[in-house]
């Protein structure tokens, strides 16, 4: 089970593995700055639109991410 369903914040349909997790986490930590929107993220990780939707609300609503005008994800501060 993933980190973000283990959080219920997505459904158990879309799994996310959480060394992906960690590693969009990190990209955020290394970059400060670092604004995306959904589509810029699927191309940047190579990832489907469930998943990177479904990490970019784990990271929301874990308050790790901020969605700025409903158009980028930036890291909360």
């Amino acid at each position: 089970m993933s980190a973000a369903t283990q959080a219920g914040t997505v459904p158990a349909s879309t799994l996310v593995p959480l060394d992906v997790l960690e590693r969009v986490r990190a990209e955020f930590l290394e970059m400060p700055g670092l604004r995306l929107t959904p589509a810029q993220a699927r191309r940047l990780w190579a990832l489907d639109e469930a998943v990177c939707d479904a990490i970019l609300t784990a990271l929301v609503d874990a308050r790790f991410l901020v969605h700025s005008g409903n158009v980028a994800f930036m890291r909360a501060e």
